[in-house]
């Protein structure tokens, strides 16, 4: 594969893009949707896992300072509630690594956000039980799936760019693999890894070390496969 191929040079754009908005004053309100986004790939981890694990997918709510919370039941038992914890900490590596697999083509970006578009409506119309984080929701879905319309090359541009938030996400909550305590605008509340420590065994920090570095393995067979 050639440095300048077109999958490359969406790639080496979009982390333009993306350190542009992170660290040039006044632009940075700009980032904002994008760290909601990552928060909504981390709190649907949580539930989409509890549902196919035989649980049912109670609420999902996000907030303005883009903190979340996904609510769910069913009798999963020990492995279940810890595979459930830790999705949320691997959701956003691993749509990320759909999004670049299926983004490599045009068509397959097209097809990619149409489809997510749509699953968001759904996810809105189900689960999403405060106003903020049902219009978020829903105004993204309504972006995706308008941008999936357009042009091929606008299409595979958003794809490759919502993957590189998604993949940021694993550095950014990097504190997070390693807290016991997770501060949300619901109150505080045991870390994802704290539930998995207490519904398994080891420490919460190994499952902190262990999420990350299955994310960083999701993220590298993504970028690999949309560039080669």
């Amino acid at each position: 594969m050639k440095l300048t191929s077109r999958p490359a040079t969406l790639m080496i754009a979009s982390l333009i893009v993306t350190a542009a908005l992170y660290t040039i004053p006044y632009v940075r309100v700009l980032a904002w949707p994008l760290v909601l986004l990552s928060t909504l790939a981390h709190e649907l981890g949580h539930g989409l896992a509890a549902a196919v694990l035989g649980g049912r997918f109670e609420a999902l709510r996000m907030y303005p300072d883009a903190s979340g919370v996904a609510t769910w039941s069913g009798p999963l038992g020990r492995i279940g509630v810890a595979t459930v914890a830790g999705a949320g900490l691997i959701g956003p590596a691993l749509a990320a690594f759909c999004m670049l697999a299926f983004g490599r083509t045009p068509r397959g970006a097209r097809m990619m956000l149409g489809c997510v578009g749509t699953g968001l409506v759904v996810v809105a119309l189900l689960v999403a039980r405060n106003p903020f984080g049902f219009v978020f929701i829903l105004l993204l879905a309504g972006t995706l799936i308008a941008v999936a319309t357009r042009s091929d090359r606008l299409a595979q541009m958003t794809v490759v760019l919502i993957a590189v938030q998604l993949a940021l996400a694993v550095f950014s909550r990097s504190d997070y693999l390693f807290t016991r305590t997770a501060m949300t605008s619901a109150g505080p509340a045991p870390s994802d890894v704290t539930v998995m420590a207490s519904a398994l065994f080891l420490p919460y920090w190994f499952w902190g070390i262990l999420c990350g570095a299955l994310s960083l393995a999701l993220l590298a067979a993504g970028a690999r496969r949309f560039l080669r």
